[in-house]
Order: structure tokens, then sequence, then C-alpha cells
């Protein structure tokens, strides 16, 4: 690993907390919380994967 893929994974982890607190500051439900979670978690690897394959 070098430096630059530890700057990624240190951005990522900072912009997760900001996307969880965010979240948070909606006061849902942990059932809804979850299910919108998982919705936009299948929706970005969905966006990803299309990317991958259409890019390549």
């Amino acid at each position: 690993m070098n430096d630059v893929q530890l700057v990624q994974i240190i951005a990522m982890l900072g912009w997760l907390i900001l996307a969880g607190g965010a979240l948070a500051s909606h006061r849902l439900q942990w059932k809804e919380g979850l299910r919108l979670a998982l919705i936009w978690g299948v929706l970005f690897l969905s966006a990803g994967l299309l990317f991958t394959l259409f890019m390549d």
C-alpha cells in the first residue's frame, strides 16, 4: 500500500463518517435507516459495476 492509497482510505472513512452523521441527524428508526443504507449501497455498487463494464 502506498501513500496515495492510504490517503484515499482515510478520505473514504471521513466521507462515511459524514454520511453517517447526516443520516443520524434525521433520527430514523434502525429498521428504516438500515433499509435506506442498503438501498444507497445497492445504487452505488450498481453504478460502479456499470461504469466498470462500459469503460473497459
